[in-house]
Protein backbone atom coordinates (compact mmCIF):
# COMPACT_ATOMS: atom_id res chain seq x y z
CA UNK A 1 0.00 0.00 0.00
CA UNK A 2 1.29 3.51 -1.25
CA UNK A 3 1.59 5.93 1.84
CA UNK A 4 -1.01 8.35 2.36
CA UNK A 5 -1.50 10.70 4.85
CA UNK A 6 -4.04 13.04 6.04
CA UNK A 7 -3.07 16.94 6.88
CA UNK A 8 -5.92 18.48 9.30
CA UNK A 9 -5.61 21.34 11.68
CA UNK A 10 -7.17 22.84 14.40
CA UNK A 11 -8.77 25.87 12.61
CA UNK A 12 -9.54 27.07 8.97
CA UNK A 13 -6.70 29.68 7.59
CA UNK A 14 -3.57 28.32 9.83
CA UNK A 15 -1.35 27.61 6.94
CA UNK A 16 -2.02 23.65 6.25
CA UNK A 17 -2.57 24.12 2.64
CA UNK A 18 0.61 25.77 2.85
CA UNK A 19 2.23 22.97 4.99
CA UNK A 20 0.73 20.20 2.07
CA UNK A 21 1.93 21.68 -0.56
CA UNK A 22 5.65 21.69 0.85
CA UNK A 23 5.03 18.04 2.02
CA UNK A 24 3.52 16.99 -1.11
CA UNK A 25 6.85 18.72 -3.30
CA UNK A 26 9.41 16.72 -0.68
CA UNK A 27 7.13 13.48 -0.85
CA UNK A 28 7.06 14.27 -4.71
CA UNK A 29 3.80 12.46 -4.44
CA UNK A 30 0.30 13.92 -4.82
CA UNK A 31 -2.19 16.13 -3.53
CA UNK A 32 -6.19 15.52 -2.84
CA UNK A 33 -8.38 18.05 -1.61
CA UNK A 34 -11.65 16.37 -1.56
CA UNK A 35 -13.84 19.01 -0.51
CA UNK A 36 -13.40 22.40 -1.60
CA UNK A 37 -15.34 25.64 -0.52
CA UNK A 38 -14.94 29.21 -2.02
CA UNK A 39 -14.24 29.50 -5.48
CA UNK A 40 -13.81 32.74 -6.24
CA UNK A 41 -10.21 33.52 -4.90
CA UNK A 42 -6.80 30.82 -5.65
CA UNK A 43 -8.55 27.63 -4.59
CA UNK A 44 -6.11 25.15 -2.10
CA UNK A 45 -5.43 22.91 -5.19
CA UNK A 46 -4.39 26.22 -7.59
CA UNK A 47 -2.00 27.09 -4.37
CA UNK A 48 -0.36 23.69 -4.02
CA UNK A 49 0.26 23.61 -7.58
CA UNK A 50 1.46 26.91 -7.70
CA UNK A 51 3.82 25.98 -4.08
CA UNK A 52 4.81 22.08 -4.27
CA UNK A 53 6.68 21.70 -7.59
CA UNK A 54 4.38 19.11 -8.45
CA UNK A 55 3.26 18.12 -12.35
CA UNK A 56 -0.30 18.79 -13.33
CA UNK A 57 -1.63 15.34 -13.39
CA UNK A 58 -0.43 15.07 -9.62
CA UNK A 59 -2.91 17.33 -8.05
CA UNK A 60 -6.19 15.36 -7.77
CA UNK A 61 -9.78 16.96 -9.09
CA UNK A 62 -11.96 17.75 -5.58
CA UNK A 63 -15.10 15.70 -6.03
CA UNK A 64 -16.81 18.71 -4.44
CA UNK A 65 -16.32 22.40 -5.76
CA UNK A 66 -18.72 24.64 -3.65
CA UNK A 67 -18.84 28.61 -4.38
CA UNK A 68 -19.15 29.49 -1.20
CA UNK A 69 -15.94 30.36 1.63
CA UNK A 70 -18.01 28.59 4.28
CA UNK A 71 -18.12 25.34 5.89
CA UNK A 72 -18.48 22.88 3.14
CA UNK A 73 -22.16 21.42 4.88
CA UNK A 74 -23.37 24.86 4.13
CA UNK A 75 -21.75 26.20 1.03
CA UNK A 76 -23.16 22.62 -0.28
CA UNK A 77 -26.80 23.53 0.74
CA UNK A 78 -26.78 26.91 -1.05
CA UNK A 79 -25.10 25.26 -4.14
CA UNK A 80 -27.86 22.72 -3.99
CA UNK A 81 -25.53 20.05 -3.32
CA UNK A 82 -25.89 16.72 -1.16
CA UNK A 83 -22.32 16.03 0.14
CA UNK A 84 -22.79 12.17 0.57
CA UNK A 85 -19.19 10.67 2.24
CA UNK A 86 -19.24 7.35 0.25
CA UNK A 87 -18.21 9.46 -2.57
CA UNK A 88 -14.68 10.19 -0.89
CA UNK A 89 -13.62 7.32 -1.30
CA UNK A 90 -9.40 7.07 -1.36
CA UNK A 91 -7.65 6.87 -4.58
CA UNK A 92 -5.12 4.45 -5.67
CA UNK A 93 -2.14 5.94 -6.39
CA UNK A 94 1.58 4.71 -7.33
CA UNK A 95 3.37 7.19 -4.82
CA UNK A 96 2.50 9.20 -1.88
CA UNK A 97 -0.45 10.72 -0.96
CA UNK A 98 -1.31 13.82 0.97
CA UNK A 99 -4.42 14.47 1.74
CA UNK A 100 -5.95 17.88 3.07
CA UNK A 101 -8.92 18.20 4.94
CA UNK A 102 -11.14 21.42 4.97
CA UNK A 103 -11.24 23.48 8.32
CA UNK A 104 -10.50 21.59 11.56
CA UNK A 105 -11.77 18.51 12.61
CA UNK A 106 -15.07 19.09 13.52
CA UNK A 107 -16.37 20.67 10.52
CA UNK A 108 -19.83 19.13 8.66
CA UNK A 109 -19.75 17.86 5.59
CA UNK A 110 -23.38 17.85 5.75
CA UNK A 111 -25.95 17.16 8.58
CA UNK A 112 -24.88 13.97 9.54
CA UNK A 113 -21.33 13.47 9.18
CA UNK A 114 -18.27 15.50 9.90
CA UNK A 115 -14.40 15.11 8.68
CA UNK A 116 -13.55 13.51 11.33
CA UNK A 117 -16.00 11.16 10.47
CA UNK A 118 -14.23 10.42 7.32
CA UNK A 119 -10.80 10.28 9.07
CA UNK A 120 -12.30 7.29 11.41
CA UNK A 121 -13.70 5.46 8.35
CA UNK A 122 -9.90 5.94 6.27
CA UNK A 123 -8.15 5.31 9.42
CA UNK A 124 -4.95 6.54 7.62
CA UNK A 125 -1.82 8.63 9.42
CA UNK A 126 -3.09 11.94 10.27
CA UNK A 127 -0.91 15.22 10.74
CA UNK A 128 -2.15 18.14 12.61
CA UNK A 129 -1.60 21.55 11.97
CA UNK A 130 -1.48 24.00 14.69
CA UNK A 131 -0.47 27.76 15.15
CA UNK A 132 2.11 28.86 18.08
CA UNK A 133 -0.15 31.76 18.67
CA UNK A 134 -1.79 32.34 21.74
CA UNK A 135 -4.65 29.65 22.54
CA UNK A 136 -3.40 27.27 20.18
CA UNK A 137 -2.56 25.00 23.68
CA UNK A 138 -6.17 24.83 23.95
CA UNK A 139 -7.40 24.17 20.16
CA UNK A 140 -4.46 21.54 19.91
CA UNK A 141 -5.19 19.61 22.89
CA UNK A 142 -8.87 19.15 22.00
CA UNK A 143 -7.87 17.91 18.50
CA UNK A 144 -6.07 15.41 19.53
CA UNK A 145 -8.34 13.98 22.17
CA UNK A 146 -10.82 13.79 19.46
CA UNK A 147 -8.32 11.82 16.91
CA UNK A 148 -7.70 9.87 20.28
CA UNK A 149 -11.02 8.80 21.01
CA UNK A 150 -11.99 7.93 17.20
CA UNK A 151 -8.39 5.54 17.42
CA UNK A 152 -6.95 8.09 14.41
CA UNK A 153 -3.49 7.45 13.90
CA UNK A 154 -2.08 10.90 14.72
CA UNK A 155 1.58 11.53 13.32
CA UNK A 156 2.71 14.21 15.32
CA UNK A 157 1.36 18.22 15.31
CA UNK A 158 3.75 20.17 12.38
CA UNK A 159 3.11 23.80 13.93
CA UNK A 160 3.41 26.94 11.85
CA UNK A 161 4.08 30.27 12.98
CA UNK A 162 6.89 32.28 14.74
CA UNK A 163 8.86 30.02 17.29
CA UNK A 164 6.87 29.89 20.86
CA UNK A 165 9.43 27.04 22.62
CA UNK A 166 7.15 26.72 25.98
CA UNK A 167 3.55 26.07 24.08
CA UNK A 168 5.11 23.86 21.53
CA UNK A 169 6.93 21.96 24.35
CA UNK A 170 3.39 22.26 26.46
CA UNK A 171 1.41 20.59 23.52
CA UNK A 172 3.97 18.22 22.90
CA UNK A 173 4.00 16.93 26.79
CA UNK A 174 0.15 16.99 27.70
CA UNK A 175 -0.54 16.02 23.93
CA UNK A 176 1.98 12.50 24.46
CA UNK A 177 2.32 13.79 20.84
CA UNK A 178 5.64 13.92 18.62
CA UNK A 179 6.41 17.96 17.61
CA UNK A 180 7.23 17.31 13.93
CA UNK A 181 9.03 20.46 13.68
CA UNK A 182 8.13 23.91 12.52
CA UNK A 183 6.66 26.20 9.40
CA UNK A 184 7.79 29.22 9.79
CA UNK A 185 5.80 32.63 8.00
CA UNK A 186 7.55 33.58 5.10
CA UNK A 187 7.32 36.82 3.71
CA UNK A 188 8.15 35.74 -0.01
CA UNK A 189 6.18 32.61 0.02
CA UNK A 190 7.86 30.93 -3.32
CA UNK A 191 7.79 26.91 -4.05
CA UNK A 192 11.75 27.32 -3.26
CA UNK A 193 11.62 29.29 -0.13
CA UNK A 194 8.78 26.85 1.17
CA UNK A 195 11.10 23.84 -0.09
CA UNK A 196 14.19 25.42 2.21
CA UNK A 197 11.91 25.82 5.03
CA UNK A 198 10.25 22.37 4.99
CA UNK A 199 13.68 20.98 4.60
CA UNK A 200 14.70 23.13 7.53
CA UNK A 201 12.10 22.90 9.79
CA UNK A 202 11.05 19.35 9.91
CA UNK A 203 12.29 16.05 9.88
CA UNK A 204 11.06 13.91 6.95
CA UNK A 205 12.25 10.53 8.15
CA UNK A 206 9.57 10.69 10.94
CA UNK A 207 6.84 11.84 9.19
CA UNK A 208 7.39 9.22 6.38
CA UNK A 209 7.32 7.01 9.26
CA UNK A 210 2.95 6.78 8.39
CA UNK A 211 1.00 4.58 7.23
Amino acid sequence: MTKRIVITGTDTGIGKTVFSAGLAGLLDGFYWKPVQSGLDEETDSEVVARLSGLPAGRILPEVYRLRMPLSPHRSAEIDGVAIEAAKLSLPDLPGPLIIEGAGGLMVPLNRQTKFIDIFREWQLPVILCARTALGTINHTLLSIEALRARSIPLIGVAFIGDEVADTQRTIAEFGGVPQLGRLPHLDALTGETLRDAMVAGFDLTAIAGGE
